[in-house]
């Protein structure tokens, strides 16, 4: 399976691989306490709703190390 922006919160934090790459880049999403709301939508998505707290810089470098996985 490929990731990307583009794939599901809650897959993304269910793969360590993954989930290592969303917390080096966006310290503490995987503990945030409005986290489970999040977790049926595209990272992309979830970003809209994150009032800046998920910038278009971070949803790019998550997205390079993500497709880097293969």
């Amino acid at each position: 399976m490929s990731f990307s922006i583009e794939t599901k919160l809650g897959d993304l934090l269910d793969n360590e691989a993954t989930k290592a790459i969303l917390e080096k880049h966006m310290p503490g999403i995987s503990t945030h306490p409005q986290i489970a709301m999040g977790k049926g939508f595209a990272l992309s998505m979830v970003a809209k709703f994150s009032g800046g707290m998920i910038t278009e810089d971070m949803l790019s470098k998550v997205n390079a190390e993500l497709a880097a996985l293969g």
